[in-house]
């Protein structure tokens, strides 16, 4: 087992220095002059070629990309052009937020998707079945902000009963609960809607399974069947397309964030983004890759929890 985490652990180095050369490359490549954006557009020619000496943009790609390693290396992600502040700083103030309306997200769409994926698979065909793929197929087929503007719509405009945008107070507050639902349901239906099916799906082989028929044939309880036997051998596949789907959760916290006003890193990218601030965009993002490959490195070591023989491969 020790030799599986050391391997994992190993493997999630290559995939963070990759991360670094494709947000880099995606950031240098991009259209505009960042000196343009820090002295403006009246700048003379000699304004703006010391700026670009300075921030090291007259060097090769590669000799830029070797000195914006050795920042990350000492913890520096630069300064933002707007705020004139330390990225890392900016980040870790904001992370928190997106952190708590993933987390939320998550845990919703596992506490809806799971039971409603088992009760799907044990009732094959039925009109349970039919109707759990119907929404699942709808989950997944509407775009996020579109359902936050829905949502926001009719809860928020017509009923009035949760309010529209802001974080609110801590989440464990009526003030702040009552911010965070529409936002984290708006986020949740993608991954609700994948792990429906995949559930089923994973549930229905399962319990065509020899030990599945043996248990039953012991007379063992049709629930702990369900839940002790079969839950947990299908809960592989499960696992796998959470942590595949954490990526969309991220990259769709962008626009919830966005569309529900909520103070975190994907609003921070985005306001980033129109005010053409590179280095934020370029850290912000950074930041979210590494969170999304290190939540996979974990998905692949609960592996070894949830099975044990593959600690030995």
């Amino acid at each position: 087992m020790l030799t599986y985490v050391v391997q994992r652990i190993l493997l999630t180095i290559p995939a963070l220095l990759g991360a670094t050369v494709l947000v880099f490359l995606l950031i240098h490549l991009a259209p505009g002059d960042p000196a343009v954006v820090l002295a403006g557009p009246d700048a003379s020619a000699a304004d703006l070629q010391r700026i670009r000496q300075s921030l090291a943009l007259d060097q090769p790609y590669y000799a830029q990309y070797v000195r914006y390693l050795q920042h990350l290396l000492r913890g520096d992600l630069g300064q933002s052009y707007f705020y004139r502040d330390n990225i890392a700083k900016l980040v870790a103030r904001t992370a928190p937020a997106t952190v708590t309306l993933s987390a939320v997200a998550l845990v919703f769409s596992l506490l809806v998707a799971i039971p409603i994926g088992i009760l799907a698979a044990t009732r094959r065909n039925s009109w349970v079945d039919h109707a759990s793929m119907a929404m699942s197929v709808l989950g997944i087929s509407v775009p996020v902000f579109w359902l936050g503007i829905m949502l926001i719509y009719l809860f928020a405009v017509s009923l009035n009963w949760l309010p529209a945008s802001g974080r609110g107070g801590p989440i464990w507050t009526p003030d702040g609960l009552a911010h965070i639902v529409l936002p984290a349901v708006s986020l949740g239906v993608l991954l609700m809607a994948s792990t429906t099916r995949l559930t089923r799906a994973a549930m229905l082989e399962v319990l065509q399974e020899d030990y599945i028929r043996t248990a039953r044939a012991k007379g063992t309880r049709e629930r702990a069947v369900l839940y002790r036997h079969a839950l947990r051998n299908a809960s592989i596949t499960i696992v796998t397309n959470i942590g595949l789907q954490i990526g969309g959760l991220l990259s769709g916290a962008f626009l919830t964030e966005t569309v529900f006003a909520w103070p975190g890193i994907g609003r921070l990218t985005v306001d980033a983004m129109f005010r053409r601030d590179y280095p934020l965009v370029q850290g912000a993002l950074l930041m979210v890759v590494c969170g999304f490959i290190v939540v996979n490195l974990f998905v692949d070591l609960l592996y070894g929890l949830l099975d044990p023989r593959i600690g030995y491969q």
